[in-house]
């Protein structure tokens, strides 16, 4: 079915929404219709063309996270250094896959803190188990990337004796 765009007030887009979105919000009248798909919605007592633009009535202000990492398959492999998080091993891009740390089977979600980077092996002798089910230990804790550091995070990796090391030498 159809997607509508959905525009702020200043024609900035915002994003897009399903069809059945666009037509709730235009009944409200929050929207004015933009442009139109050649679909009709029937109802008994009314019909519309399908909004292919919306345009919010009223300016909504948007709150801009620059510390945001978009969540991508590209950004988990970066994050996680190319590296298989229960074996270790460098991998090409080719080579890897993701992992969801507990499996959606048991609830698991798509997210940065459940997806790890895993070679074709370890996934496969993982399966549909969590890793303490398979006998599986991660190398490191799946995290939301930090901007400027989007594939680690340095201090998360320092142990105790490492940081008291950097103190008495004048680090941070």
């Amino acid at each position: 079915m159809e997607q509508t765009l959905l525009l702020n007030a200043s024609y900035e887009p915002l994003k897009i929404v399903h069809w059945q979105k666009a037509i709730t919000l235009l009944c409200q009248g929050k929207v004015e219709v933009i442009s139109v798909y050649d679909r009709e919605i029937r109802a008994v007592s009314i019909s519309f063309k399908l909004p292919s633009v919306i345009r919010l009535l009223r300016y909504i202000k948007i709150k801009r996270r620059f510390d945001y990492v978009p969540f991508s398959r590209a950004n988990i492999y970066a994050r996680d250094d190319h590296s298989c998080q229960y074996c270790g091993e460098s991998f090409s891009t080719s080579e890897l896959t993701f992992d969801h740390v507990l499996p959606v089977a048991q609830g698991g979600r798509k997210d940065w803190e459940n997806i790890v980077t895993c070679c074709v092996t370890c996934n496969r002798r993982k399966g549909g188990r969590t890793p303490a089910e398979a006998g599986m230990h991660l190398r490191r804790i799946p995290r939301r990337p930090v901007v400027g550091c989007p594939h680690r995070d340095p201090v998360e990796r320092r142990t105790d004796s490492e940081t008291r090391t950097d103190r008495r030498a004048g680090g941070t």
